[in-house]
């Protein structure tokens, strides 16, 4: 949120400190990339917009369509505003593991009144355990079109619906396949967890988080 009035300057600072950790992490700009290829679609469609709606001083037009200037300064601030987004999202996916995600969640939803932390904690950790799973299930799913010469249909539509209704069924299937073994094993969201412990360098984490935001507003 605080990213929203961001100019570009702070912006391109952020993306440094995003790429240290990264290279820390292992992750290499052509690996993080390959990552989100998908998403990176969505950026360019949402920097095409910007440009082709945005008034300003026209850098090329044809046929009544005209690309301004303004248009493309705003439209790729924009993407790679959702760039960084998805990076931090990939940094936190990487660096950490989804029932120390439950347990921080839970701990911070703690002291709020009428919200039930342990159970959003199963929603979210059941959520984390999923992703990959439904990945692994889209991946098989094209390639078993691929065997097919699924790949072959000219009509885009067509191509995904053949994966996404496939994908559903499999997603639903495991999901009750999932409910019905919590169920028979008598699981429920009150039980014991592991206690959330600090691991003592949050202080100096949020201090960072609190002057970088701070600069995203201010600058």
């Amino acid at each position: 949120m605080s990213m929203m009035s961001a100019h570009l300057l702070i912006c391109i600072l952020y993306f440094l400190i995003l790429t240290v950790f990264l290279k820390k992490t292992g992750f290499t700009i052509f690996k993080t990339l390959q990552s989100i290829k998908y998403f990176l679609v969505l950026l360019f469609f949402i920097f095409a917009v910007r440009s082709l709606t945005t008034q300003g001083d026209t850098v090329f037009s044809f046929l009544n369509i005209s690309i301004t200037k303004e248009g493309m300064a705003q439209g790729f601030l924009i993407a790679f505003k959702f760039f960084l987004i998805m990076l931090t999202g990939l940094l936190v996916a990487v660096t950490t593991k989804p029932f120390l995600v439950k347990n921080a969640v839970q701990w911070f939803l703690k002291p709020v009144p009428f919200i039930h932390e342990q159970r959003v904690g199963v929603m979210i950790g059941l959520s984390l355990k999923f992703m990959p799973l439904i990945l692994k299930q889209a991946n098989q799913i094209s390639n078993a079109r691929k065997a097919r010469c699924g790949d072959l249909e000219k009509n885009p539509v067509k191509k995904i619906i053949g994966i996404v209704l496939p994908l559903l069924k499999k997603s639903f299937t495991t999901a009750d396949n999932l409910v019905f073994a919590m169920e028979s094993r008598c699981y429920n969201e009150e039980r014991t967890e592991p206690e959330f412990q600090p691991m003592g360098q949050e202080q100096a984490f949020i201090i960072g988080s609190i002057i970088l935001c701070c600069a995203f507003i201010w600058f």
